[in-house]
């Protein structure tokens, strides 16, 4: 049961990351439309925006990581505990 969450949780973040990227375009192209906006401004969004999915889709699969890291390691320290 508990990997089925996590394989949800690696699945839903990946819809997540997608839908950030969707977004950051969706704005550039706002930014570009607007009177007070214009090119420099949309590729500062997309510049900006595509840091920040970056950095967040990055850190949610770090974190994703160190749960599967640590879950190995919890495995192999009991198999070395139990002498096989």
């Amino acid at each position: 049961m508990r990997d089925f969450f996590i394989s949800s949780l690696e699945k839903l973040i990946t819809v997540v990351v997608a839908l950030m990227c969707i977004a950051v375009v969706v704005g550039a192209g706002g930014a570009m439309m607007n009177e007070q906006g214009g090119v420099l401004a949309a590729v500062g969004v997309l510049i900006f925006g595509g840091l920040y999915v970056i950095l967040m889709g990055g850190m949610m699969y770090l974190f994703l990581g160190i749960y599967d890291n640590t879950k190995r390691t919890a495995e192999a320290t009991e198999r070395m505990a139990q002498g096989g």
